[in-house]
């Protein structure tokens, strides 16, 4: 799985000015949900615009994209098909999911576009916890210089 993110690089700086680090810990992030413990949250400083996902076979792209079609367009990365072989695309188009078939040589084609469902779900704890872990990620992962025009 690739979750493509977006920093929301205002959040960002407000967040490091006031000693808001990532919180990927789930423990600790459980306990924004207890008043007693925090009475204020930091907004999310990531934001995820997709997400992509490996598959060998379309069968197995619904269930791989379940969950994270609740959270932001998820699109499934399959082999190209070969000969007469078709692909009943259509269900996987019903939900909004995203068909990307890949050929031997690499060459890309984007078959079905994502759509974005997460409005019909609604925000979620798993969601915003994994909005803290992609926040975290990034800062490990991207050097500063690249974050400040994000």
């Amino acid at each position: 799985m690739s979750a493509v993110v977006r920093v929301r690089a205002d959040v960002h700086e407000w967040r490091t000015a006031n000693g808001w680090p990532p919180q990927a810990d789930p423990s600790w992030f459980r306990s924004w949900f207890e008043p007693a413990a925090h009475d204020r949250l930091p907004v999310p400083a990531v934001e995820l615009v997709g997400v992509l996902v490996g598959e060998s076979t379309v069968d197995r792209a619904l269930q791989s994209c379940g969950t994270l079609m609740t959270l932001a367009p998820c699109s499934v990365v399959l082999p190209a098909p070969q000969g007469s072989q078709s692909w009943p695309l259509i269900e996987l188009d019903y939900y909004g999911i995203g068909v990307v078939a890949v050929d031997e040589a690499g060459a890309a084609e984007l078959l079905v576009p994502p759509e974005d469902r997460s409005t019909e779900f609604g925000p979620s704890l798993f969601g915003r916890w994994l909005l803290e872990v992609l926040y975290d990620r990034v800062l490990k992962e991207v050097p500063a210089h690249a974050r400040v025009n994000s």
